[in-house]
Order: structure tokens, then sequence, then C-alpha cells
């Protein structure tokens, strides 16, 4: 019996999830923004997440000390992908 390393096309496991198309009318503000105003937004989007985390644990660790939370936080977010 011999193996074959080549699998056709139909073997090929394809993902399960598939992306929405990009908002156009989305996709032409951010365009029009200047560099600084996109990186504020990131900055946003990410204290925004940050905020999302800590929240999450705090809820799940009441008696946690700020600086245990806060390394829980960094824990969690080093496994974000």
């Amino acid at each position: 019996m011999t193996t074959d390393t080549n699998p056709k096309p139909e073997q090929i496991h394809k993902p399960s999830y598939r992306f929405d198309p990009p908002d156009m009318v989305q996709v032409n503000l951010l365009r029009k923004l200047s560099p600084s105003q996109r990186i504020q937004l990131m900055l946003d989007a990410r204290a925004l997440a940050v905020g999302l985390i800590r929240g999450r644990l705090s809820k799940r660790y009441p008696d946690l000390p700020p600086e245990k939370l806060n390394l829980k936080v960094l824990e969690a977010l080093s496994h974000a992908r």
C-alpha cells in the first residue's frame, strides 16, 4: 500500500470560517484619516480590548490585587492572536 504525499485539491481541508467582505464605506473613511489619526484609532481599539479583558478578569477574580490582575491581563494579551 502506498501513501500519496500530494493530496488532490478536493482532499485538502479548507477552513470552516470565512471573512465577511470589507465594508467599503468604512474602508473609505479609514483611508481618509491621517497616519496619526489611524494610530490613535488603533490605540483606542487596544485600550478598549484591554479594558474588556480587565473587566472580565476582575469579575472572575474579584479578590485579586491590582498588580496580580495586571499580570493576568498581560498573560491574556500574550495568548491573543
